[in-house]
Parts: structure tokens; sequence; C-alpha cells
């Protein structure tokens, strides 16, 4: 629902949207900072499990790959609620280093895998990953910026891969 960067929806359009009156939406999320943790608890986890279920099916780099792009669209779904966002972890409301424990124990996990198999580089770490893909998607924020963003993960990817 959260789908653009000027405007933020009102608690009435999410209630909308969602299919369900606005009294019910109050009822489980009193105001707006409520439901703005709520999808982003969500989607933390929805992230975090996204990583062991590509290692599942793919190899470490593959699984890594595909993960940088479900990173890519987590950051893109950020923009419609990034004021509230930015503004609750300030004050405290949102564990924000919780949240980054998280994400980074999601890419260690697919980098162990990648390490065991000899695939990825043994020197990298899930920081080295995670201030790479910020800067990436510093520089290519948007859709309309996908074709560079995948590039440079690409370039990334590459750089990731041991040398024989």
């Amino acid at each position: 629902m959260f789908v653009s960067a000027d405007t933020e929806p009102s608690m009435r359009a999410v209630a909308r949207e969602a299919g369900v009156g606005i009294a019910t939406l109050y009822r489980h999320f009193p105001n707006r900072e409520s439901l703005v943790d709520a999808v982003y608890r969500d989607q933390v986890a929805r992230l975090t499990a996204g990583a062991r279920e590509l290692l599942a099916q793919l190899s470490p780099p593959a699984a890594l790959r595909r993960w940088m792009d479900l990173f890519g669209e987590w950051i893109a779904t950020k923009n419609g609620m990034l004021d509230t966002l930015l503004a609750m972890i300030e004050s405290g409301e949102i564990a924000h280093a919780r949240t980054q424990t998280e994400l980074l124990a999601a890419i260690d996990d697919i980098l162990d895998a990648g390490r065991a198999t000899g695939e990825l580089r043994a020197d990298v770490t899930a920081e080295d990953i995670a201030a790479s893909l910020i800067g990436i998607f510093t520089v290519a924020p948007s859709p309309e910026h996908e074709a560079r963003a995948s590039r440079l993960l690409n370039i990334l990817m590459d750089g990731l891969r041991p040398t024989p």
C-alpha cells in the first residue's frame, strides 16, 4: 500500500485498500505509527525468511543475488512511509539495531553457505554486503533506475566470487 515517496496514505486509505472498515483498522492499529511498525516488522521477517528459502532452492551465489533484488524491493517499499519510519527509529519506537542484526544474520547465512562451497569469498562480511547494498540503492533508488541497480548488483556479485 505504501507506494510513493510523496504520498503517505491516510489510515482511511489504508483501511479502504485492505478492505476493512476504519474502526477495524484502528482496533488493531490505534495510530499510524503502530501500523508502520507492524508492516516494518512483517517485511523484515519476510526478508530474513526469504534468505533461508532462497538458499534452500539455489546455489549460494544465486541465492545471494536474488536476495539482493528482494532487499532492493524492500527498500523501495519504504519510500511511502520513510518519514514516519525514520521518526520512529529516531525516537526508539522501532528497534533499528534488532532489524540490522536480523538482516545481517540473513546475509551471513548465505555467505557461510557460499564459503563452505567455495563459491563466495571468505573475507567478505555481512556488513560489507549491507554497506554495498545501501550504496547501490542510494544511487539507484527507484524502479526508474532498475537497470542501473541490476548492473551494479552484478558487478558486486563478480567481486564476491573467489579468484582462482
